[in-house]
């Protein structure tokens, strides 16, 4: 479908509201944890999806909570601020508390309560036990539309304090949103809505990979320059599942540097067990790159290393990054995980047992015996990412809101 045919279909989205709203736009409401530049894989999509759907049209807001002081350091207290992202409008709550990964923050009612009743649409991504209980008291009766990134795994305490408030968040929502064929069989929790449950897979601005910048290939040039290669890769958040111990194990039998691109309460142990396996000296520990650094290590990398072992990570949105850069994956075979259905073991990467540090090896190894399977899975790698297109998840996502507007037509609360 065109752009133009796309926009139609927003306007057309118009027909029957009052007659105030009749030639406005499609007026959407991100409820998101974050947004970036705070990272994490829930931000880059929401703001993937939110600043797509701007350019198909649509008026779109993200309420978020502000995670960051005036000097751009992660604090516990903050306050509200109001700013324009391209042609999204986002709303960064002042933040009170943080207790248990949960925020406490203000301003919801202020910004939600009188405009909420004009948006068309409300988009929630959770986990976001916060987010989700402000919406609960607003009793809003806009249709309502949830992304599940993924299960609470871990925190099993907190998950029976929050899975009540997400019960009744999910008996209301219109459509419930995984990223993948291959998560609904393990989820537990969203068994009882599997008739609201659809597929709508994550998307990326693939030209920032597939084309990269002048400044991206020079510091291609500069990462092959500077560390002794070859150059294995691993990039997210330094937390449990993304289980960076492993690869960090797994370079005791593989030449080469190990690059860690992102920083997290991890840090210091993950320094502590490359120091007693004596590897320290060939593991870099970098807790931020820009876009174009980013790009330019993963063509410099001879593979990402995922090692992810829990269903906390429901897809791994650096694997369509590092794939659209022609850098193979080899990731590990989460259980009901729709991270090996990005990245197919043997057809664009490989994948591993998890929490297997030898195999990893083994397979990192392959690549550098194997350089015409590294090239078989580069290639491969680059036209799998062409599914994973931004504008792609955008248009399917405003076809997804219009089903739910006319069924909360026929259907009223």
């Amino acid at each position: 479908m065109s752009y133009i045919q796309t926009s139609k279909r927003i306007a057309a989205l118009s027909v029957g509201r009052s007659v105030r709203n009749a030639h406005s736009p499609l007026r959407i409401c991100h409820l998101s944890k974050y947004y970036p530049p705070q990272p994490g894989g829930i931000e880059t999509h929401v703001r993937a999806l939110a600043t797509s759907q701007a350019a198909l049209g649509a008026q779109v807001d993200v309420l978020c909570v502000n995670a960051c002081d005036e000097s751009g350091n992660e604090s516990h207290q903050t306050h509200t601020i109001e700013e324009l992202d391209l042609n999204v409008r986002v709303i960064r709550f002042g933040r009170i508390l943080n207790a248990a990964r949960v925020d406490i923050f203000t301003n919801f009612s202020q910004y939600f309560g009188g405009r909420g009743t004009s948006y068309d649409i409300v988009h929630l991504h959770t986990p976001n036990p916060g987010m989700g209980l402000h919406w609960s008291l607003a009793h809003s009766s806009v249709p309502l539309i949830v992304t599940h990134h993924s299960d609470i795994v871990k925190q099993r305490v907190l998950k029976h304090m929050i899975n009540p408030v997400l019960n009744h968040i999910y008996h209301y929502a219109s459509r419930v949103l995984i990223s993948s064929p291959t998560y609904l069989a393990g989820s537990e929790f969203l068994r009882p809505y599997h008739d609201r449950v659809q597929v709508l897979p994550f998307g990326i601005d693939l030209s920032i990979y597939r084309q990269p910048s002048p400044t991206a290939i020079a510091y291609e040039k500069q990462f092959r320059s500077i560390y002794s290669g070859p150059i294995w890769l691993c990039v997210g958040r330094l937390v449990y599942y993304k289980a960076l111990h492993v690869a960090i194990s797994a370079l005791r039998t593989v030449p080469g540097t190990l690059v860690v691109i992102g920083k997290g309460e991890l840090a210091g142990s993950l320094r502590q067990h490359a120091l007693d396996l004596g590897v320290s000296d060939r593991v870099v520990f970098k807790p931020y790159a820009s876009q174009d650094e980013l790009v330019g290590a993963y063509r410099a990398a001879t593979a990402l290393w995922f090692p992810s072992n829990a269903r906390s990570e429901a897809f791994g949105v650096v694997q369509v990054e590092a794939m659209a850069s022609g850098c193979p994956v080899i990731n590990a075979a989460i259980p009901n995980s729709g991270v090996t259905w990005v990245s197919r073991g043997g057809i664009e990467g490989l994948t591993i047992p998890m929490n297997d540090a030898w195999a990893l090896s083994d397979a990192a190894n392959r690549l550098l015996r194997e350089p015409q399977l590294r090239g078989k899975l580069s290639i491969a790698s680059r036209a799998r990412s062409l599914q994973f297109d931004q504008e792609v998840m955008a248009r399917e996502s405003l076809h997804i809101y219009e089903q739910a507007i006319d069924n909360a037509k026929c259907y009223p609360l």
